[in-house]
């Protein structure tokens, strides 16, 4: 896993987490307090859940293999996945049942000392795996405020690990609350709230991260940044004159496909387009250093099927466009197609040797 994997997050918050995990319990031993129990089990989930981040880094690593081609870099968002699981069921869903049976079945908090004690030094282990969760995360959320930030990272550990720590020191004082009202009132009932209110707290994290991690399961495209700076690599103004049109999708955190249909001069010999498309390549290369799967199609710029786009109602990503007084209808060529009555010149070239290319063309 790369840095901005946030590898030294994952790691400060794991030693946290299993240590807090361990005092957490020995304090419901003592105390037989339920958000005790419901915050050990929370933290040994928290705990479980660094574990997968770090696992599913190394089998990102792999090779690929005639298999699987792209190699295993998403491998990162299914383990992401399956840590919004666990936080569901482990972590929210045993703290809202633990809660419910207290509030049904309250009683009085014994040797309060363990619990309070436990609690504070929790809140001081969780701050500092939160500030260092924080401190990788600046270094590349860039202007991005920390909402688009964990919507729009790629690399899912350092947004999974925030939501984790944040939660985490919610739920810490949740639970000293429910405990500091247990003790001040002579009422069990609060400890059964404060459990409570840290399950209800853990559901909406959990899914929080299922749906921002789902989204990079089907497939994200390249920043908007990124995506601007391939175009501009692509042209060179002389055989490449336009990008007809483009896809891109992240195959990992740190692995971008580009797939473009470029157009070329329509009097270029397959000896200065197979050329010209090794030059984008090696642009494309050079602006956006994670595009590493490339494909160029060359073709013959025609206005007309362009405006028509490739098929938009079969495209994967394209919009069904109701064609108006001025598109063309169903029948619109192909980008690339010749307009009826062009001349032969005009008619599409397509080079011998010189179709879609992949990485190390």
């Amino acid at each position: 896993m790369s840095a901005s994997g946030g590898t030294k997050a994952i790691v400060a918050a794991l030693g946290a987490n299993l240590a807090i995990a361990v005092a957490k319990f020995v304090a419901f031993l003592f105390s037989g307090s339920s958000s005790m129990l419901a915050e050990s089990v929370h933290s040994l989930a928290d705990s479980g859940n660094q574990g997968l981040l770090l696992l599913g880094g190394k089998r990102a690593q792999r090779e690929a293999t005639p298999q699987h081609p792209f190699g295993y870099g998403r491998e990162r968002y299914i383990y992401a996945f399956l840590v919004s699981i666990v936080l569901f069921s482990v972590g929210g869903m045993f703290a809202v049942y633990e809660g419910y049976e207290k509030i049904r079945h309250p009683h009085e908090l014994e040797a309060w000392y363990w619990p309070v004690g436990v609690l504070v030094f929790a809140i001081i282990a969780e701050g500092f795996s939160f500030r260092t969760a924080i401190k990788e995360s600046n270094e590349s959320r860039g202007s991005l405020s920390w909402t688009e930030f964990i919507r729009r990272a790629k690399a899912p550990e350092l947004p999974v690990v925030l939501l984790e720590d944040f939660g985490a020191l919610i739920g810490l004082i949740l639970a000293l609350g429910g405990v500091g009202l247990a003790l001040g009132t002579g009422n069990g009932v609060w400890d059964g709230i404060g459990t409570l209110c840290i399950g209800i707290l853990l559901i909406a994290i959990a899914i929080v991260l299922a749906a921002e991690t789902k989204s990079l399961l089907l497939g994200e495209a390249a920043g908007t940044d990124q995506v601007e700076k391939i175009k501009d690599a692509v042209v060179d103004g002389d055989t490449v004159t336009k990008v007809i049109h483009m896809r891109t999708l992240h195959l990992g955190p740190e692995e971008l496909l580009v797939a473009a249909k470029i157009a070329v001069q329509h009097d270029d010999t397959a000896d200065e387009v197979a050329n010209a498309i090794n030059a984008a390549e090696s642009r494309i290369r050079a602006a956006v250093p994670i595009a590493r799967v490339i494909y160029l199609e060359p073709d013959i710029y025609n206005a007309a099927a362009a405006a028509a786009g490739t098929n938009p109602a079969k495209t994967p990503g394209g919009t069904h466009a109701t064609p108006g007084p001025e598109a063309p209808g169903p029948e619109a060529p192909e980008p690339g197609a010749a307009e009826p009555g062009a001349e032969a010149a005009d008619t599409p070239a397509r080079p011998e040797g010189t179709g879609p290319t992949e990485s190390g063309h």
